[in-house]
């Protein structure tokens, strides 16, 4: 008996109305504008499926990433893009291919124009710390002058 009450709870709707009298017109009309926002899809924004993203009937456009997709995330999260990363392996290292809808073309040529001058601040950042330290081993292997082993009597590098 308490499973049906369940049930009957989680189907019904509450529709509240301010008005003074309450006409089977307003009733009518209240409950076309109901159904109206519930026939509406609802679909998720940002990153999500290439399936969901053509569900939504908009056409796609894509472009492609050769480097880190990460970066492009954010920025596209930041602009409130609609998009779908796919990996296209074919070559090496892999590219990323993002699918948006065409009616977001300028905000993600926005978007696009913000990654590109984040990827390139990124390029020009110092080298790693190990590049250098590899760097300066060889140099000082080249000015130090090798030092004798005192227990063999050999060269020690």
């Amino acid at each position: 008996m308490s499973m049906e009450h369940e049930q009957l709870n989680d189907k019904s709707v509450a529709i509240s109305i301010k008005a003074v009298k309450l006409t089977g017109r307003l009733l009518a009309k209240a409950m076309r504008a109901f159904l109206k926002a519930a026939k509406e899809p609802h679909h998720k924004h940002g990153k999500q499926s290439l399936k969901s993203l053509t569900k939504q009937g908009a056409s796609l456009a894509d472009i492609e990433i050769p480097s880190d997709i990460s970066t492009f995330k954010r920025t596209a999260r930041k602009h409130n893009i609609d998009f779908s990363v796919k990996r296209d392996n074919s070559v090496n290292p892999p590219n990323w291919v993002v699918f948006f809808k065409a009616k977001d073309s300028k905000a993600l040529e926005s978007a696009f124009n913000e990654y590109s001058k984040t990827v390139l601040k990124h390029k020009g950042k110092k080298p790693f710390m190990l590049d250098k330290l590899a760097k300066f081993k060889e140099l000082a292997k080249s000015v130090m002058p090798l030092a004798r082993n005192r227990d063999r009597g050999g060269i020690e590098h």
